[in-house]
């Protein structure tokens, strides 16, 4: 009996010491990030101002009309798109500004935004493994739409797990609110 009961000590011991490591190293990739402002709630107008709640739900709008649009580089139709051929599309019809076509022509467009002080519009860059760039455009409470490979067009968290390990930059094409 007291072979057995150590045994399970060890066990839970064990078990207690994986599950602090495997959730401590799951976060700490993220800690470079701060809070982008407006960080909470759900998909929605939920930005500060009346401008920004304004210019978030136009975008939300238009991305109604091209949700779950699949991925297909070069694109920029009703036959799929890919992440710069989306904004562009975005840009173009919200706001009536014509943006260069590719990722690498966006991000020399507008002013610098540091990512705590994201707006509704901002267009938000970032690095993964499997492209050479990506952009999206930023909503608020830490979401951007974006032509996703995996799961076309599409709302994600840009803290999350995955886009936040690879955040890179921000821009502002619109003029401040």
């Amino acid at each position: 009996m007291q072979f057995h009961r150590s045994h399970m000590l060890t066990w839970l011991n064990l078990a207690a010491l994986a599950i602090v490591f495997l959730f401590g190293s799951c976060t700490s990739h993220q800690s470079h990030l701060p809070t982008p402002a407006r960080s909470t709630g759900h998909i929605g107008t939920s930005a500060r101002t009346p401008s920004e709640q304004i210019t978030e739900r136009r975008i939300i709008e238009e991305y109604q009309r091209w949700k779950g649009a699949r991925h297909k580089m070069g694109g920029t139709g009703r036959n799929g798109f890919d992440c710069s051929g989306f904004v562009k599309v975005v840009y173009r019809n919200v706001f009536d500004i014509e943006l260069p076509r590719t990722t690498n022509g966006q991000v020399k467009r507008g002013k610098s935004v540091r990512f705590n002080e994201l707006q509704p519009g901002d267009l938000v860059f970032f690095r993964p493994p499997e492209y050479a760039r990506h952009v999206g455009i930023y909503l608020s409470q830490s979401k951007f739409v974006h032509a996703s490979k995996k799961k076309g067009v599409s709302v994600s968290r840009i803290d999350g797990t995955y886009w936040g390990r690879y955040y890179w930059t921000a821009r502002r094409i619109l003029p401040d609110t």
